[in-house]
């Protein structure tokens, strides 16, 4: 039975149209988790710490398509849910050829400057070519990953979930394959893993353009628009907030490799690389409900249900909560198991890579009500609230933590960095529920 933004959404039926984002998400991540995998373990440590020292980069250049994926989305939600359907369409279809733009241009820069910018990350002399020719690879499929992130949300808003979960498999299992046969049988080393990472990237991206250009049921098809600036001003301030995530935990990223180099070395990025590769999918978990919950959220906020907006709310914490004592708990027991998959070559790197992990994942039980607070306000079409919930959370808490934390407490300091910011975070999104609780009726 289809669902609707328009529905009553019990606990069930939340899940039931949430669930294909939180798997597009986590499947999502597919792309970092098996290329590290596969680098790592056939390739070598040095090449591991070098992907991961340059990934940062590659995801702050794609982050325009997740700002406007969750920004517009929310917009275009809205003005459906106000009954405004031609118009919902004119601003997805324009929102969507200013990421191609962007991402053009981002593309260029990237390429020019990529060289420069893995110098400055401290890659040693055996890391540095490593880190670019891996990145200069990546770069070409910068557009369609990009597009990838704006439809995931879109998706969702055209009330096609599953269509996206289908989309995110199939380049997720082309990714694998590759990977397999370009690294593993072909021992075509940093090159085939970033080959194989482009070509799942075209699949993902290009596929739902296709889906959109082309009749279909949904609520959303692109065509011809006309120049709405407030539109892309609006989009871009709603999804402040998740752009502002993807850069902050790519610059934190960053902070971490370049402490670590200072603190261990090679092999504490190297660790620190495994658990960014379990975070992606635990984030995912909780990043793919706030995604597949916010159009439903926007919907009933524009069309002024508040009843509804209410129940929402209330869910979606509950939901949250239950979500994060498992993750939590799973990270505990299964620290030995994830990290010996990608470092169980190495005793030593295997013992570290484990103590960190099991220090890190207790931030995990903060983690998912801080996304959930930063998207609720997208939802709502309240950027700067949003964007002050992430940018406080890791340009702010996480930094001071793993800069100060450090001086007191050495490597442990670095690993409990996170639960400092992410603890810090959480009271600052509960006094930010509380003072607009009366002024969004939720």
């Amino acid at each position: 039975m289809k669902i609707q933004l328009s529905d009553h959404f019990t606990f069930k039926r939340l899940l039931r149209f949430t669930l294909p984002s939180i798997a597009m998400m986590i499947f999502s991540s597919v792309y970092v988790i098996v290329d590290g995998f596969f680098v790592s373990n056939y390739v070598g440590a040095t090449a591991f710490a070098a992907v991961n020292l340059i990934m940062p980069v590659l995801m702050i250049l794609s982050s325009v398509g997740f700002m406007i994926g969750t920004g517009g989305s929310a917009l275009v939600s809205m003005t459906l849910g106000q009954g405004k359907s031609k118009q919902a369409n004119e601003i997805f279809s324009l929102l969507i050829y200013f990421v191609i733009g962007c991402g053009a241009v981002l593309d260029i820069i990237g390429y020019i400057f990529i060289a420069d910018i893995a110098g400055a990350l401290v890659a040693t002399p055996e890391m540095l070519p490593i880190c670019v020719h891996y990145a200069r690879i990546s770069l070409i499929s910068l557009i369609p990953f990009m597009l990838q992130n704006v439809f995931q949300s879109f998706l969702v808003t055209a009330e096609k979930p599953h269509l996206g979960l289908v989309i995110t498999l199939m380049s997720g299992g082309a990714n694998i394959f590759l990977d397999w046969l370009l690294v593993g049988r072909l021992s075509m080393g940093v090159t085939g893993a970033a080959t194989a990472t482009v070509i799942s990237e075209f699949i993902g991206g290009v596929l739902p353009l296709i889906y959109f250009f082309t009749k279909n049921k949904s609520l959303l098809r692109m065509g011809k628009t006309h120049f709405h600036g407030k539109a892309i001003l609006k989009a871009c301030t709603n999804g402040s907030s998740e752009l502002m995530t993807y850069i902050a935990a790519s610059v934190v990223d960053m902070l971490y490799n370049v402490q670590l180099m200072k603190y261990v070395g090679e092999p504490g990025v190297a660790a620190y690389g495994v658990i960014m590769y379990y975070f992606t999918v635990a984030a995912g978990l909780f990043m793919g409900y706030s995604l597949g919950a916010a159009p439903v959220i926007s919907y009933n906020y524009g069309s002024e249900n508040t009843t509804e907006l209410k129940g929402l709310f209330k869910k979606s914490l509950i939901l949250t909560g239950i979500f994060a004592i498992i993750i939590t708990a799973f990270s505990e027991l299964g620290s030995g198991l994830i990290s010996g998959i990608f470092v169980g070559y190495d005793a030593d790197l295997m013992n570290m890579t484990v103590h960190a992990f099991r220090i890190y994942s207790i931030a995990f039980l903060f983690m998912g009500f801080n996304m959930f607070a930063s998207s609720f306000f997208t939802a709502l079409n309240n950027g700067p609230i949003s964007a002050l919930l992430s940018f406080a959370r890791t340009l702010g808490f996480e930094v001071i933590s793993v800069l100060v934390l450090p001086s007191f407490f050495g490597l442990d300091g670095i690993w409990a960095s996170v639960i400092c910011a992410e603890g810090a975070a959480l009271i600052l999104s509960v006094i930010c529920f509380i003072i607009f609780r009366k002024r969004y009726k939720y």
